[in-house]
């Protein structure tokens, strides 16, 4: 997602690690590096312009932290101002006070609709609401079915009618909601192009005939400047509320998630990253903001994580991990939790520093499979104790698992740099508050990560960390010593 994007602000980022402070020089050299990564990511020129200036008035005069250099200060004043730029707050939907909750969703042909109201109907099941879905695209061959399979698969009810208008099948399944008890309907319209008149006086018969609570316009985000084209358009016939981008796994520009809110004043709520149906998510700009700077997004991963781990399980794993007692065994489960977790090209852009690196980068999936064939080749004892195989152990697990010797060597490999990384999470005082599913995040160290990646240090380098905790300090004395001035 983003990764040229991605690389290209993280190459300017290294530039500034020799220079003491920021400057006019330097800021405008910056600058133009910025603007021409935009440009490649086919943001929308004004939006350029205007981000630029705001991120130069930012910049001019900004002190540097000690311990921390000018490119990580340059990283937190373009943080902020993306987020800024991509809306903020994440907006959730709305909710009727008197329901059921009407969403109507529209778009072009060929962006992903009908897959889109599967993937949002999936969502609201897991918030415990009962999800009515409408199938009132009546125009592509086939649509009717496709929602009903779809359904089908969720558990979902699905409203069709034929031999009549879309509208008149949107209105009457909005009072089979009510009479039913339905909480939420979601209105699956004809995709349609932004030009065609008559599909565009059909939906705004729909929404007028329904009185949605949320008009949600899907796009395609590999479409570009085209897809904010879109939003524009169709926000002058329909009462839009919000935008969902589709195939933002495959965006490696991002140019209609930079530009969308700023040209459009719509918010993003939702994007898709990838086919299954639970590739939605919410979409939360200071979250995609340190994304696209290659500063991972280490809150949404532990979401995701404790959305396929339960509690007792990650209790369980938090405690081997800290006991040092974590075997070939956990590791197993590990590789079955993490691919159910969706792409791994996807997870690793999500580590701290690893975005930029991630271009071009051939991620091959099967290698779950192979390290899962290799593990189960192993006895019990050396899945707890790897440290006993050696040549011919070697040899046997990687015939029993249809690989070479290298690549168990590799695997070993893999797991021990784990081990490493976790005891050095461990010795920072961060793993215990990452791993607690029983309270999620704790509250003192999610404010505290998210400090540290809105002020650009990376949470996994310890000399950043030490260098930011003593900043806090000094910060705190200072208070201290106001509070002690004013009550004199």
């Amino acid at each position: 997602m983003f990764d040229s994007l991605t690389k290209g602000f993280q190459n300017l980022f290294r530039r500034f690690s020799g220079d003491s402070k920021l400057s006019a020089e330097n800021i405008q050299e910056a600058l133009r590096e910025v603007r021409m990564a935009l440009l490649e990511a086919d943001v929308n020129l004004q939006v350029i312009r205007d981000f630029l200036a705001k991120v130069k008035e930012k910049a001019l005069g900004q002190e540097v932290l000690e311990g921390v250099n000018p490119g990580q200060m340059l990283v937190k004043i373009i943080s902020d101002e993306l987020t800024a730029l991509m809306g903020g707050e994440a907006v959730p939907l709305v909710r009727a006070d008197k329901p059921p909750t009407v969403i109507l969703m529209a778009g072009l042909q060929g962006a992903g609709k009908t897959t889109t109201c599967g993937k949002l109907a999936a969502r609201l099941l897991k918030d415990k609401r009962r999800v009515l879905l409408v199938a009132a695209d009546l125009q592509r061959p086939a649509a009717v079915e496709q929602l009903k399979v779809l359904g089908a698969s969720l558990g979902v009810s699905v409203h069709a009618e034929q031999g009549a208008s879309p509208p008149e099948v949107c209105a009457r399944a909005v009072e089979r909601a009510r009479r039913e008890g339905f909480d939420t309907v979601i209105l699956d319209t004809a995709g349609r192009l932004h030009v065609d008149d008559a599909l565009m006086t059909e939906v705004a018969d729909v929404a007028r005939r329904t009185t949605p609570h949320e008009v949600l316009l899907v796009c395609d985000a590999m479409t570009g400047q085209d897809a904010v084209n879109s939003a524009r358009a169709f926000d002058q016939r329909l009462p839009l509320t919000g935008v969902i981008l589709t195939k933002l796994d495959g965006d490696a520009r991002g140019g209609a998630a930079m530009s969308l809110r700023a040209v459009t004043g719509k918010p993003i709520k939702f994007i898709g990253t990838g086919e299954k149906s639970d590739r939605i998510e919410p979409f939360h700009p200071q979250r995609m903001a340190e994304r696209i700077l290659g500063m991972g997004d280490v809150v949404g991963l532990v979401e995701r994580a404790q959305e396929v781990i339960n509690a007792d399980e990650a209790k369980a794993q938090a405690e081997k991990m800290f006991l040092g007692s974590f075997t070939l065994d956990d590791f197993l489960g590990m590789i079955d939790k993490v691919r159910s977790m969706g792409p791994l090209k996807d997870i690793m852009s999500m580590l701290p520093g690893m975005g930029g690196q991630l271009e071009g980068l051939d991620v091959d999936e099967k290698e779950f499979d192979r390290s899962r064939a290799m593990i189960q080749s192993m006895t019990a004892k050396e899945r707890v104790t790897p440290e006993i195989i050696n040549g011919s152990r070697r040899e046997r697990i990687a015939r029993g698992s249809g690989t070479k010797p290298e690549q168990v060597d590799e695997l070993l490999r893999n797991f021990r740099g784990l081990k490493k990384q976790m005891q050095s999470m461990r010795k920072m005082g961060m793993l215990g508050g990452l791993m607690d599913p029983a309270k999620g995040l704790r509250k003192e160290k999610q404010r505290e990560l998210e400090r540290m990646q809105a002020m650009g240090v990376n949470p996994l380098d310890p000399q950043q960390v030490r260098a930011f905790r003593a900043h806090l300090d000094r910060e705190e004395r200072a208070k201290a010593r106001k509070d002690r001035k004013r009550k004199r």
